[in-house]
């Protein structure tokens, strides 16, 4: 009877996840809101705070950007922001994971040319022993209705 005991607690145990590992709608919008409020606010380090340390931004082009040049970004002053907002939030979570659909858009400077931005972003956020960050995103501009492509 032990043993059929001890099986049960065993299968039990490596069967289900802890609750609190689970990702939670909640904290994926903390987390993009703490990510966003560092960009608004020109604070590196609360950017730096919810990114993975193998965080990676893929650009409209394509080309990969790696962590260590989007936080010195965030706090330098080749890129400032007059105005930014996100709309279409929608998510899919999966466990620890979590893929995150929004647009962005974002008016400001960077390199001294000004920009005027409206891109469509995934951003893949992750929890690892309770602790949620950003992963990997990846951003595309959203063309005019009369330019894009169907």
């Amino acid at each position: 009877m032990k043993r059929i005991l001890f099986a049960f607690m065993l299968l039990h145990l490596f069967s289900c996840k802890k609750k609190d590992e689970l990702l939670t709608e909640a904290e994926v919008l903390a987390c993009i809101g703490a990510f966003d409020k560092g960009w608004e606010s020109k604070d590196p380090k609360l950017v730096d705070s919810v990114l993975s340390e193998k965080y990676m931004y893929y650009t409209q082009s394509g080309n990969p950007f790696n962590r260590e040049n989007l936080i010195a970004t965030a706090g330098s002053d080749i890129y400032s922001l007059q105005d930014m907002k996100r709309e279409s939030l929608t998510m899919q979570i999966d466990g620890d994971a979590a893929v995150v659909n929004t647009i962005w858009s974002g008016k400001g400077v960077y390199h001294g040319e000004a920009f005027d931005d409206r891109q469509r972003c995934s951003i893949t956020i992750v929890k690892h022993k309770g602790i949620v960050k950003i992963l990997a995103e990846h951003c595309t501009s959203i063309k005019s209705p009369s330019t894009s492509i169907q």
